[in-house]
């Protein structure tokens, strides 16, 4: 729920009043189930996370009616009544959008070329959780942070929860996309769980060892911002606090701790809600954006599904009008999926959700490699690969989810050597738009093109 903005004597005392409206209706209505408001809000100076039942909603709401309070009789406006709550929504589940791929964006030769390594750039993944036991993660010390930044767990309230236990495996995954490396040594090599399909058509399931693995920007620092649960189950909620808690980090923008959230979750858009990236999530994307940090964010992998054809019944078809919140928020760079490392040939992801948004803007921004992505195991993906061929550091997986992680990496990897555009979001959008590969698909498919990082940096 969303308390008033003209709320008399403020914003943080219309909070307070929601608050205290809260415990009446749930004392009147005498549920006994848990529920309250919850520990998240304190992150949001406007939001209230609430679990309520249908009937305290009801009681909730005819006491905010009941009870307005008024401006005084001289003031303009006399007579005026203000509610203390502006609106009520329903808390939407959000769930995760799921290395030659390297070279496809040109981040190996950027890196070569201009040291483009992440260094001095810190990055948010708002997910599942990192595990920070991987090793991934220890050469560079990529989770190691300055004590302004902290990492959060927003699945349980305060001090119960570990932004470091991915259960899931989700968030480590993207995480070792955006940052981190491994080399073999004598002693352990590194050992990933990958798939093909046999002569028969059926699936193998392949231990492989690689020559090395590594993210986009592998000395970018990350900062676990858990909103997903064991199940990789979260709510809209979850994030918004996510995103509010880093505003505060940074001061609102006075002082960019951190400079780039990468988003790999998300849920369907829901206009009977919203108009299209309007929903509270979309509008928190945008303010983030608008106060320098850069923020990446999935499609979606709803972009395939059944049309009914008069002769055949239902077909298989891509689906236009598949964007997911909040990738339609109108500042985000949201990226579909493409192959991963012949993405001319192949073109754009079946699975990627395609454009235009509900209300006719263009989207995808971008697409990146999304198909058999190699990044780290953890949690239960990493227990998946360990029942099948035995233990392994790195697992193979699909999705935007996949595709986000490349775009916020390599535009971690730019700004480390073009520091001139930190805090300059809404720049760094147009360069990477402008810059991006075209691959001949159509606009509501591929967005600008393939993200091309040697480009990126040369333009500037």
């Amino acid at each position: 729920m969303k308390s008033h903005f003209s709320f008399p004597s403020g914003r943080e005392a219309g909070r307070q009043r929601a608050r205290a409206l809260v415990d009446e209706a749930i004392q009147l209505v005498g549920t006994t189930s848990d529920q309250g408001v919850e520990d998240k809000s304190r992150y949001s100076q406007q939001y209230l996370s609430a679990r309520l039942e249908r009937l305290v909603i009801q009681e909730l709401v005819r006491l905010d009616n009941a009870r307005e309070p008024r401006v005084r009789s001289d003031a303009p406006g006399s007579g005026t009544a203000h509610r203390t709550i502006h609106r009520i929504w329903p808390d939407f589940p959000v769930r995760p959008l799921i290395n030659k791929s390297i070279a496809t964006v040109k981040a190996d030769a950027a890196r070569i070329s201009f040291s483009a390594l992440g260094n001095g750039i810190v990055w948010a993944v708002v997910d599942s959780g990192i595990d920070r036991t991987h090793p991934h993660f220890a050469t560079h010390k990529n989770l190691q942070l300055d004590p302004a930044i902290q990492h959060r767990d927003f699945t349980r309230p305060e001090g119960q929860g570990d932004p470091f236990d991915d259960g899931d495996g989700h968030g480590t995954h993207v995480a070792g996309i955006i940052a981190g490396e491994a080399k073999p040594t004598r002693k352990k090599p590194v050992r990933a769980f990958s798939r093909h399909r046999n002569e028969h058509g059926d699936i193998d399931w392949d231990l492989v060892q690689l020559p090395a693995i590594s993210g986009m920007a592998p000395r970018c620092k990350l900062v676990s911002m858990k909103v997903l649960d064991h199940q990789g189950d979260g709510v809209a909620s979850n994030l918004i606090a996510a995103l509010e808690e880093i505003q505060r980090i940074n001061s609102y923008g006075r002082t960019l701790r951190i400079h780039g959230v990468n988003l790999s979750v998300g849920y369907e858009f829901e206009p009977e809600w919203f108009a299209c990236g309007q929903s509270p999530l979309c509008v928190e994307v945008d303010q983030l954006v608008r106060s320098g940090v850069v923020v990446v964010v999935a499609s979606g992998n709803t972009g395939y599904g059944w049309n009914e054809d008069w002769f055949k019944g239902p077909v298989s078809a891509g689906m236009d009008l598949t964007i997911n919140d909040p990738g339609n928020a109108e500042l985000a760079i949201t990226v579909g999926s493409t192959h991963r490392d012949m993405p001319h040939v192949y073109g754009v992801s079946y699975f990627s959700s395609k454009g235009p948004t509900g209300d006719g803007r263009l989207k995808p921004d971008l697409v990146a490699p999304g198909e058999k992505i190699l990044s780290c195991a953890a949690g239960r993906k990493r227990q998946d690969a360990v029942d099948k061929v035995g233990d392994v550091e790195y697992v193979e997986d699909s999705g935007t989810s996949m595709a986000a992680p490349h775009v916020s990496g390599v535009i971690a990897a730019f700004l480390s050597i073009r520091e001139e555009f930190i805090g300059k979001s809404e720049a760094i959008k147009e360069i990477f738009l402008d810059t991006a590969t075209d691959l001949k698909r159509d606009r509501n498919f591929q967005g600008s093109g393939l993200v091309d990082l040697m480009r990126a940096i040369q333009s500037v």
